[in-house]
């Protein structure tokens, strides 16, 4: 394969790198400290807040175009493109880069809090009831459930990703409660670990109940998490 030196970077990872220099063809290839990789915006230090604000910039490009161009706010319709156009851009491989930096957090939420602020019926009313009269989630609740969807495809092999290579199931588990598909939790000591996504989904992955485990489909799977989110309040919160 032949590779175009002026489009390969060099991204140095952790403090106690030496950062050497590299070249390719002859060509000593530049140093960044950020870069998108298949959209999504890796950072030397291996934090997402500049994903965060990349996310954000073409979130509210998209929610301007639509609050210049749509005349007639029907609700529904709004709705509708709202989570076509806007909300697509703040879950984009949420997975990957979802943040638990409050300000991060925030930013995200302020676009779909502007977009709530478009819909003369809901103005009024404070933002979690608005959320509510639209049938919408918080960004942060859908993130969550995000990686809970996205383990799910994992543990089912829905995709290519080894369930092995991420998770360890609970050699503990008895089997008494909750579910057979309990995964331990090690000890870590860094951020950068702790709320990754392979650990930072175990708590609420293990407090499902058999009957989400065992989904047919991603589908039903989605749908169960949804009565979850009606019968078990705060499940899908930060704070979980």
């Amino acid at each position: 394969m032949a590779f175009n030196t002026n489009k390969c970077k060099v991204m140095h990872v952790r403090r106690t790198n030496q950062k050497f220099s590299y070249v390719m063809n002859g060509q000593i290839l530049d140093t960044v400290d950020s870069k998108k990789d298949l959209g999504v915006m890796i950072s030397s230090d291996l934090k997402s807040s500049n994903q965060c604000i990349h996310a954000c910039c073409k979130a509210g490009k998209m929610l301007g175009m639509i609050k210049r161009t749509i005349s007639y706010k029907n609700l529904e319709i709004i709705v509708r493109l709202h989570k076509t156009l806007v909300r697509l851009h703040l879950e984009c491989c949420v997975s990957v880069w979802s943040s638990h930096y409050t300000k991060d957090k925030e930013l995200l939420e302020r676009v779909q809090h502007r977009f709530t602020r478009i819909i003369k019926e809901v103005r009024d009313k404070d933002y979690l009831d608005r959320l509510k009269e639209l049938n919408l989630w918080t960004l942060k609740e859908r993130r969550n459930r995000a990686d809970l969807i996205e383990l799910f495809k994992i543990y089912k092999g829905f995709t290519t990703v080894p369930f092995q290579s991420l998770f360890t199931l609970d050699c503990n588990n008895n089997g008494t409660r909750s579910h057979l598909a309990k995964l331990s939790k090690p000890g870590c000591q860094k951020d950068v670990r702790k709320y990754f996504f392979s650990y930072r989904v175990i708590n609420r992955w293990n407090a499902l109940d058999e009957e989400n485990i065992s989904s047919s489909s991603i589908n039903v799977f989605k749908n169960r998490l949804n009565k979850i989110r009606l019968t078990r309040i705060g499940y899908f919160m930060d704070w979980f």
